[in-house]
C-alpha cells in the first residue's frame, strides 16, 4: 500500500464507536444533499404507493440523503437489504493501529463498489467524516488485532492480499486478484504490517511515475478496490 506521511486528522474529535450496522452514525451528516428531493405529493403529485421499503417520515418530508436515485424514499433497513442481494465477495480491511484518518474514505468508496464488508483492525475508533454516511449502509467489522482479522479470513475462504509498494509484490495492473479475497492495507506511514504481509497469499503494488514515494491510503485502496471490479463485476449490474 501507499507509504506518505500521516495525513492530518481532522479537528472534529473522533465519533463514538459504532460497531453494528444501524447504530447512529458519527457526525457526517453535512446538511442536506443538494440533489435530493422534496416531499412524495410535491414531486409527483400524487399519494406515495403502497410499499413496505417506503419510509413515511422521508416521504412526508423529502429525501436529501447521500444516496442513488433507486434508493429515493427508502428506509435504511430497505436499503442495506437491497444492496445485501447485489454485494460482491470481496471483502477490505485497514489496520487501524494508530488513528488513521483514510478510513472514512475506504468505507465510502467500499459502499461504492459493493464490498461484502470493511474490517478495522486494532482500534474501534475511526473519523467517519470521509465516510459521508456511507457506514449507515455498509457492514463494518471490528478486530482487535491482526492475528484476528486472519482467522476470520481463513474461516470464510477468503484470500489475503496485501496492497503494498514493497520488494517483491506484484504490479497489481497485471496480477489476476481472486474472486474471494480480503485486499489488507496498512495504515499511512508504515504500511502493511509485517505479520500481515507474511500471511498474505500476494501482495500487490500500484505502478507510479512521479517523484512522490507512494500515494494516499485511501485513495490506493479505491484503486484496488476498481481493479477487483474489473476483473470480477457484472458492469450490467451497476447504477
Amino acid at each position: 500500500m501507499a507509504r506518505v506521511s500521516s495525513a492530518r486528522a481532522c479537528d472534529d474529535p473522533p465519533a463514538p464507536d459504532a460497531p453494528e450496522l444501524l447504530d447512529p452514525a458519527g457526525p457526517t451528516e453535512w446538511g442536506e444533499h443538494p440533489h435530493g428531493v422534496g416531499p412524495w405529493i410535491e414531486e409527483f403529485g400524487t399519494e406515495p404507493p403502497d410499499d413496505p421499503r417506503l419510509d413515511p417520515e422521508l416521504l412526508a418530508h423529502g429525501d436529501r440523503r447521500n444516496v442513488v436515485d433507486a434508493y429515493r424514499y427508502w428506509t435504511r433497513e430497505a436499503i442495506v437489504a437491497d444492496i445485501d442481494r447485489r454485494r460482491h465477495p470481496f471483502h477490505v480491511a485497514i489496520e487501524n493501529f494508530g488513528h488513521d484518518a483514510n478510513i472514512g474514505t475506504v468505507v465510502r468508496t467500499a459502499n461504492a463498489f459493493g464490498a461484502a464488508a470493511v474490517h478495522i483492525v486494532g482500534r474501534k475508533r475511526w473519523n467517519r467524516r470521509g465516510a459521508m454516511v456511507t457506514d449507515r449502509y455498509q457492514h463494518i467489522h471490528h478486530h482487535p488485532d491482526t492475528a484476528e482479522l486472519l482467522r476470520f479470513a481463513v474461516a470464510n475462504g477468503l484470500t489475503v492480499v496485501a496492497v503494498d509498494n514493497v520488494p517483491g509484490s506484484v504490479p497489481l495492473e497485471t496480477a489476476e486478484l481472486p474472486r474471494d479475497c480480503l485486499l489488507l492495507f496498512g495504515q499511512e506511514g508504515p504500511g502493511v504490517t509485517d505479520a500481515a504481509k507474511e500471511a498474505a497469499l500476494l501482495t500487490v503494488s500500484i505502478a507510479q511515475f512521479g517523484s512522490t514515494r507512494s500515494i494516499n491510503a485511501g485513495v490506493a485502496a479505491g484503486i484496488a478496490m476498481h481493479a477487483w471490479i474489473r476483473q470480477h463485476a457484472d458492469l450490467a449490474d451497476a447504477w
